[in-house]
């Protein structure tokens, strides 16, 4: 059963890139070795010490606007239980690009926690085209089978830009007030790049009472400035060894990180 994720100190989620799942251009054939190296990265992170993991398809490029097949819920379901089984960390799931149901459906049969949703309210321009948000169904759906679950969702999410003239700020009330996200995620241009630490204060501003995370390029050497203005920070890329994408996570760099950030 999903529980609440209601943390109180300012939060460290270590994100499990999984390698290609069936259905996908790179699959390699081997869902155990899949599984196996997410279960590194998931030892890795909590002998780290962080507070939370979250599972993606990020491996699964290119990616779909849509849902996603049933391959993918399959072989993340597997993936995410076998997570599960080694880990009392907080879980969480994001179902590239945004098939947030699939997020949902997840973690209520993996015992998530919560999901993170790309684009949660307005539209905006993608590589796989124009995506636009459902917050319609998908809290209406939380509600009818995992009521518990936190959902976090992005602000002007990375690898997009949004349709219409829209302020950040007037996008985070809209997620935040009318899209009745649990938390606002911002991040850079892309994978591995910072958030503007201007975008943060600005939304920060406008929603003072927001849990506001950091979605992408959080490193040792900025966390502790962005920590000064947002909860928490949503980590993956600069905790791989050599700080390298597609590298195991060092939980040395983990421990680290979490260090400044409990600074």
């Amino acid at each position: 059963m999903s529980a609440p994720f209601r943390p109180k100190r300012k939060l460290v989620i270590g994100v499990i890139h999984l390698q290609p799942l069936p259905g996908s251009p790179k699959w390699g054939g081997n869902l155990k070795s899949v599984i196996d190296h997410a279960l590194a990265d998931a030892m890795a992170y909590e002998r780290g010490g962080v507070d939370a993991v979250i599972v993606e398809n990020f491996g699964d490029a290119p990616f779909t606007k849509a849902g996603v097949d049933p391959e993918t819920i399959a072989a993340m379901s597997a993936a995410g239980s076998s997570v599960r089984a080694i880990t009392s960390l907080p879980l969480g799931f994001n179902v590239l690009r945004n098939d947030a149901r699939a997020a949902l459906a997840l973690c209520a049969a993996c015992g998530g926690s919560f999901i993170r949703v790309n684009v949660h309210t307005g539209a905006m321009l993608t590589d796989q085209g124009i995506i636009e948000g459902n917050a319609y169904e998908t809290v209406r759906y939380r509600e009818r089978i995992c009521p518990a679950v936190s959902i976090f969702a992005d602000v002007h999410v990375k690898h997009a830009v949004p349709l219409g003239d829209f302020e950040i700020e007037d996008s985070a009330h809209d997620t935040l007030d009318r899209g009745l996200a649990d938390a606002l995620i911002i991040s850079g241009t892309g994978t591995g790049v910072a958030a503007d630490l201007d975008d943060v204060q600005r939304v920060r501003r406008a929603c003072p009472n927001a849990k506001i995370l950091l979605g992408s390029g959080i490193t040792l050497d900025n966390v502790g400035e962005f920590l000064r203005h947002a909860d928490g920070v949503i980590v993956g890329t600069s905790l791989k060894r050599g700080g390298k994408l597609f590298q195991p996570v060092d939980p040395r760099r983990v421990a680290a990180l979490v260090k400044v950030a409990r600074a």
